[in-house]
């Protein structure tokens, strides 16, 4: 029987893979896109994370370790930067801005480090300020353990509330078996901290027996977006799925996303790696994606600079697909999914900047601004 079981899931992924379906339709595409592109900041291998501050000057990490501040038209490196542990998927990852940044100064930097006693590194989580095109008062706050030399699934993003705390995303550094179900591990998890790296008093796992206590939700795989909705004050997520199965999530306090007991993907050569979708205690995606665009950095729009149709949309960067999906909401609800900018190249991060214009970094070409047309 259950043999059975196991080959009809296989033939109803693969029909899902062989005609393109998702849980909405088809990825469509639009005649009258409502901007054009502007390469503002250029000669950018991996632009991985993106954040402004409050004047409008912009924050870029490259994965290689190098960090700007693209200010007047002009782009000046930042030095005294953290070593990263550049490889595979790790580097210098995400960079977030803290919310007070005109009264307090700090920047928050996610990457891949290899301090630690056993060889090959794991996702770190720092805070800095900057002065003289500097980092100064460099502060770790949290770092993943123990290191492994494997080089996939770092994640990393990291988001801000609106109650003041700051969450992060660590994935499951390809230990799918040991790690993301496993409280005691790190790795698959989103984690909460207050801003200066504390542990908050009513992080779910406090109570639990050696329970990393950063941890805010688990069962995650691989989660390469993390931002506040805008409208409701939720963190969402995205996180790649294997063959299939990338997901959108609502995060909440306590909460199992279910990797890899349960999955919509299957591995890439196209054996199951579980037989069910769906278990009680553990969350559903709002939405997922079959086949997989490999999504990156995400973001709402929040302004009627493109059209009073997507305000309130949700941007997505796809790295498989190399173009920016938009996807219409209902509430939670996935509407309308429609293809832009296909053909600039792999898209790593989208953020909506202070002047409400979208800002996207393409690999191997740099930052585009998307501007409104007249």
């Amino acid at each position: 029987m259950k043999k059975s079981i196991v080959s009809l899931y296989l033939i109803v992924v693969a029909f899902n893979f062989s005609c393109g379906q998702d849980t909405v339709n088809q990825v469509t595409t639009i005649n009258d896109i409502p901007f054009h592109e502007e390469l503002l900041v250029d000669d950018l291998t991996i632009p991985w994370g993106i954040a402004f501050l409050p004047d409008g000057e912009m924050l870029i990490t490259e994965k290689s370790g190098n960090l700007y501040l693209f200010k007047n038209g002009e782009r000046n490196k930042i030095s005294n930067v953290p070593e990263v542990y550049e490889r595979g998927q790790g580097g210098l990852l995400d960079i977030a801005v803290h919310p007070d940044y005109k009264n307090n100064g700090w920047i928050y930097l996610s990457y891949a480090s290899e301090d630690g006693e056993e060889k090959g590194g794991h996702t770190a989580f720092m805070r800095a300020k900057i002065k003289d095109n500097s980092l100064i008062n460099k502060e770790l706050l949290y770092k993943g353990s123990p290191n492994t030399t494997k080089g996939q699934h770092f994640g990393s993003r990291i988001e801000f509330d609106n109650k003041g705390y700051v969450f992060l995303s660590i994935g499951e550094r390809g230990a799918r078996d040991d790690n993301p179900q496993d409280l005691t591990r790190d790795g698959g998890k989103i984690y909460r901290f207050y801003d200066d790296g504390r542990i908050p008093e009513d992080n779910p796992f406090l109570a639990i027996e050696g329970a990393k206590t950063a941890i805010y939700s688990y069962g995650h795989r691989n989660p390469q977006g993390l931002i506040k909705n805008p409208f409701t004050g939720d963190i969402w997520d995205n996180e790649h799925g294997p063959k299939g199965g990338d997901e959108i999530n609502i995060i909440k306090p306590g909460a199992n996303y279910g990797w890899p007991v349960i999955t919509y993907g299957v591995n890439y050569s196209g054996t199951p790696i579980t037989d069910i979708t769906a278990k009680e205690g553990m969350e559903q995606p709002i939405h997922y994606w079959l086949p997989s665009i490999a999504p990156s950095g995400m973001a709402f729009i929040t302004t009627e600079n493109y059209g009073a149709d997507w305000k309130g949309a949700l941007l997505v960067g796809s790295l498989k697909f190399q173009y920016l999906e938009l996807l219409k909401l209902d509430g939670t609800k996935v509407t309308d999914r429609i293809e832009l900018i296909k053909g600039l190249g792999r898209v790593r991060d989208v953020v909506e900047g202070p002047d409400g214009l979208i800002y996207v970094g393409v690999e191997g070409k740099g930052v585009y601004k998307l501007v409104p047309n007249k």
